[in-house]
């Protein structure tokens, strides 16, 4: 699946390629094969996540939801936001966690103007999510911004 913010009618030739390597990712990292990669490299995930998100036109806030190997359990998109911003709820996010019996996950969101710099906003928001998820001992692996042609990692920056 593409986007759930896709036009179908505005859809180009290309949008049938991402949508092929994005099944091709999911058949190596995601529910349908055993076992499962790990997602336990930054460059794994960034590949993965920016084809998933780069090309929304809204901000998009999504869990990537990981076994105790880090393996891929589900990627769950919860919040949708505007051109500039999504409100996230920490609260949301811990019953996500707990409901699908997460042990790690990793955060994104993409910045629908390209650039994938994150905003002090940014920054605030994963320090509560990981205050919030260290309380039930679930560790917050990354957090990574997605822009059109980059993706930056607080976990690269040793903000995590």
């Amino acid at each position: 699946m593409l986007s759930k913010h896709t036009n179908p009618l505005s859809e180009t030739p290309d949008d049938n390629v991402v949508r092929e390597a994005i099944a091709i990712l999911e058949a190596r990292y995601g529910q349908q094969t055993e076992p499962h990669q790990p997602f336990n490299s930054p460059v794994i995930t960034k590949d993965y996540l920016k084809l998933r998100m780069s090309d929304y036109q809204r901000e998009v806030f999504a869990v990537m939801l990981l076994d105790s190997q880090h393996r891929l359990i589900r990627y769950e998109e919860l919040f949708y936001g505007t051109i500039d911003a999504a409100a996230v709820y920490p609260r949301e996010v811990v019953k996500l966690i707990l409901a699908r019996n997460a042990a790690a996950v990793i955060f994104a969101h993409n910045h629908p103007s390209g650039c994938p710099e994150p905003s002090d906003a940014d920054r605030r928001i994963t320090v509560r999510l990981k205050a919030a998820l260290a309380t039930i001992d679930i560790p917050v692996l990354d957090h990574l911004v997605i822009g059109h042609l980059d993706v930056v990692s607080f976990a690269e920056r040793g903000w995590i």
